[in-house]
């Protein structure tokens, strides 16, 4: 073998050698990535998990304080004991709702603050801090319950999983309620009116669903 077949056979080993580097560190860099990209998505899952939870703790909070102040269910605790864990739960769910602004998308940390506007309505009127009827009350919870599905709907395709929970493929559904609130109300007629989507149940259930 002459030397120039020798330098051809010499570059092309060094070609496959360099090659194959190129190849290998290209797919660890894709590998590395992807495991980045998954680690991050399970933190944002913890975190609108962890958000949406708190702020379902904090509406029952709020309906427990309510109907006992309003005579529609008594409770066994004193008032000043529920608004301290109303005011507690108001707390953690500020910190939920600061792992959401750390992490989630733009869409999903604007969709969180129409939740905590919405949540905060209720909280109000179970405090006294802002007046209203039993119908508008309920407004409330719709409302709520509306912006809970629309957080579920941002956080869905900010993780990329497919479909929503609101929307033509949903039927309408509303606040499922007792049959009777109290002897002085008369039943009102919407009960089971249309809302925007989504499932929400009564309020006063913990173990109530929303989609």
């Amino acid at each position: 073998m002459d030397t120039g077949e020798q330098l051809v056979t010499i570059s092309a080993v060094l070609l496959g050698a360099v090659m194959t580097h190129v190849t290998n560190y290209m797919l660890e860099r894709s590998r590395n990535r992807h495991e980045l990209l998954t680690r991050w998505d399970d933190k944002k899952l913890d975190a609108y998990e962890g958000y949406v939870d708190r702020v379902r703790a904090g509406i029952f909070l709020a309906v427990q304080l309510y109907e006992d102040k309003e005579g529609i269910r008594e409770s066994h605790k004193q008032e000043s004991e529920m608004l301290a864990e109303m005011y507690e739960a108001g707390r953690l769910r500020g910190r939920a709702f600061e792992r959401v602004m750390l992490l989630g998308g733009d869409e999903v940390v604007e969709a969180g603050h129409r939740l905590n506007a919405a949540a905060n309505k209720v909280d109000w009127q179970a405090t006294g801090r802002e007046s209203g009827t039993l119908a508008e009350w309920r407004a409330k919870h719709r409302a709520a319950f509306e912006a809970i599905n629309q957080f579920h709907d941002a956080a869905r395709v900010d993780l990329g999983v497919q479909g929503n929970v609101t929307g033509e493929s949903h039927p309408e559904r509303d606040l499922l309620l007792p049959p009777a609130q109290r002897s002085s109300d008369k039943p009102p007629s919407d009960e089971q009116g249309p809302s925007s989507g989504g499932s929400p149940r009564d309020a006063s259930d913990p173990g109530a669903s929303t989609g």
